[in-house]
């Protein structure tokens, strides 16, 4: 017997993932070397507000997502289910990376290429389950129109992975690292979402949102 799925249900687990998520961000934010409980580091304070608000931006992601589309089966609990567990995982790195960008942190060269390559397989994972998430509804979506809208985003998260794996390649090569070229790279993300949606709006006409 097939039992229907429950969307709230996982909606509410992916919700309680991300509020663990913000816990884990602010019980780090205190500098264990602190010699009072109300002395505040400004840097890690800046540190945390990026990791926070990018959390944040996942968050709202993952909400557009179920706001497209009601269908979900296994694959798309598999896909979220990934997301989440690297979600958690993810906040660390990025925070650390962020310090060391105000010098916190001391790190070497071989350090910030890991952390470099760390940080794009943590984007690299995410957006390819976003990307996955949305061909999946996209294929079982008998609506031209939301169809179409689900397309539009599954290749447009396809463009964020094909960026984070250029990140971590130059990460590996060690090309530019010293000026940071495998996080400017992420600029790329701008112009080339723009050409797609040129593309895309020219092929199948505006979307309907």
């Amino acid at each position: 017997m097939k039992f229907l799925h429950n969307t709230n249900r996982v909606e509410a687990f992916s919700d309680a993932v991300f509020a663990f998520a913000a816990t884990l961000l602010v019980v780090s934010l205190n500098d264990e070397n602190s010699t009072t409980i109300l002395k505040i580091n400004l840097i890690g304070f800046v540190g945390f507000a990026v990791s926070f608000f990018i959390l944040v931006s996942f968050w709202k992601l993952h909400y557009n997502f179920f706001r497209r589309t009601s269908y979900i089966d296994n694959w798309i609990i598999t896909f979220n289910s990934v997301l989440l567990f690297v979600v958690l995982y993810y906040v660390f790195p990025l925070k650390s990376l962020i310090n060391s960008w105000f010098g916190k942190i001391t790190i070497t060269a071989d350090s910030l290429a890991s952390l470099f390559e760390l940080y794009g397989l943590g984007f690299l994972l995410i957006f390819l389950c976003f990307s996955l998430m949305y061909r999946r509804a996209y294929k079982k979506d008998k609506n031209m129109d939301s169809a179409m809208l689900l397309l539009f985003y599954h290749r447009h998260f396809a463009i964020f992975v094909i960026v984070a794996l250029i990140s971590i390649v130059l990460a590996i090569s060690r090309v530019g690292l010293y000026f940071g070229l495998p996080g400017f790279i992420y600029a790329l993300l701008g112009p080339l979402c723009f050409i797609h949606s040129k593309q895309f709006y020219k092929k199948y006409g505006p979307l309907k949102t």
